[in-house]
């Protein structure tokens, strides 16, 4: 069985590391992959976002399955091309993505069918907007977000009045996310740990995957600016079974029946991010795909094969899959190029990924060539270990962390402290 993972950074190097475990699979193909995944598959020079490439490269060398794990090519239709040509796939289609894809299309969603998630008013003109932010009806500090895909960058986080005119001008006159700020959502400011549970679903049931916590900021203390992430545990302290039991009820079966409703039942990973408030789990935002870096920490804890499940999500029958766990912990360290997630130098060699030892080593940005790997992106590696308990998990992994050496490389020192 030839299968094909479309994407190219630490989420992806995950994915395949899992797919690796199925001895079903003769050939594991990523487009366009990376250094790292290099190792684990045969990458192709196609970029993830061509859907002609992607279609006729699957046609003609008979490629089985496809796992299609970015947003973007979810967003512009990549699994309905593929599926026009008879091709399996793991993904939502392009309706469906929209969950991810339009802030607007997912809070109006949550509005309609009773999802408890924060207050909010969305806005196409910008004068409108200023004087809503303007007027007795806003607290500050606020939410704003871009209604499109931004790279996880197009949410603002304005403590201020001055500081909402100035994300408002830079979203929505200056275009700095082009079109995706065309559209904006307004929204209150939750406060609350954070919670993220990735999600199995064949658009009928949904089952949740182990819960995870991620380091968004920069720097150690939850401060600087926010990342694509720079760490992760699983699973998350602050999710219990009690709350879990109050999301499936309140959150992830309401959604998914939703979806259906609407025409567009979502088939795929479904990404909650959630904040844990004093009134209850609220929706912060939906990924209509694995989050990344918190697939590096969940799916090593995996037991059950995933290309199994991810084949039933397809066929619909993902009730007839037990899916386990490890009772284990994870931890998923993120080493970046130093200025990021602004400004950073690429290219750099890297040093010591001999030295994995005991933890897993996720490529997310990197090349390899004349036999040495090189930087090619903000986030670079991902280092995960698993252990019996949270601090021993740590240790592991930061061990491997300290060994491994490139010009600049910055890391966040309180992964896991909380």
């Amino acid at each position: 069985m030839k299968v094909l993972v479309i994407g190219s950074g630490g989420r992806e190097h995950a994915i395949i590391k899992s797919l690796k475990k199925n001895n079903k699979i003769s050939e594991i193909i990523a487009a366009p992959g990376n250094g790292g995944i290099s190792k684990d598959a045969k990458c192709i020079p196609i970029k993830a976002n061509d859907i002609t490439g992607i279609t006729n490269y699957v046609t003609e060398e008979k490629i089985d399955y496809v796992v299609v794990a970015p947003d973007d090519p979810l967003a512009i239709g990549m699994v309905d091309a593929l599926e026009e040509k008879g091709i399996r796939c793991f993904g939502p289609n392009k309706a469906a993505a929209r969950i991810e894809s339009s802030k607007v299309f997912s809070k109006n969603l949550m509005k309609k069918y009773n999802i408890p998630t924060a207050e909010y008013e969305t806005f196409s003109d910008y004068e409108k907007a200023k004087c809503y932010i303007e007027s007795d009806y806003v607290k500050f500090p606020i939410v704003i977000k871009a209604d499109g895909l931004a790279l996880g960058k197009g949410v603002v986080i304005a403590e201020n009045l001055e500081e909402g005119r100035d994300a408002l001008n830079i979203i929505m006159n200056e275009k700095k996310f082009g079109d995706s700020g065309s559209n904006i959502v307004i929204e209150e400011f939750l406060t609350g740990p954070e919670v993220t549970v990735l999600s199995f679903t064949d658009g009928k049931i949904v089952v949740p995957m182990i819960s995870s916590m991620d380091h968004k900021r920069i720097f150690d203390g939850n401060k600087g600016l926010n990342t694509g992430g720079m760490g992760v545990i699983a699973p998350n302290p602050y999710y219990t079974k009690e709350i879990a039991a109050i999301c499936e009820k309140t959150i992830f079966l309401p959604t998914i029946e939703a979806m259906k409703k609407e025409g567009c039942p979502f088939k795929g990973c479904l990404y909650f991010g959630l904040m844990l408030t004093q009134n209850g789990p609220k929706v912060i935002e939906y990924n209509s795909r694995f989050g990344d870096p918190e697939t590096q920490a969940v799916l090593p804890l995996l037991e059950t094969d995933l290309l199994t499940i991810m084949e039933s999500v397809t066929d619909e029958k993902l009730e007839s899959i037990d899916i386990r766990w490890k009772d284990a912990f994870s931890a998923c360290v993120v080493m970046a190029s130093g200025g990021y997630p602004e400004s950073y130098k690429t290219g750099l060699p890297i040093s010591g990924l001999e030295n994995e030892g005991e933890a897993i080593v996720f490529h997310a940005g990197t090349e390899y060539k004349s036999d040495t790997f090189f930087t090619t992106g903000g986030r670079v590696l991902g280092i995960t270990a698993i252990a019996e308990n949270p601090r021993k998990t740590l240790e592991k992994a930061y061990k491997t962390v300290e060994k491994i050496k490139f010009e600049g490389a910055h890391y966040r020192k309180d992964i896991g402290k909380y």
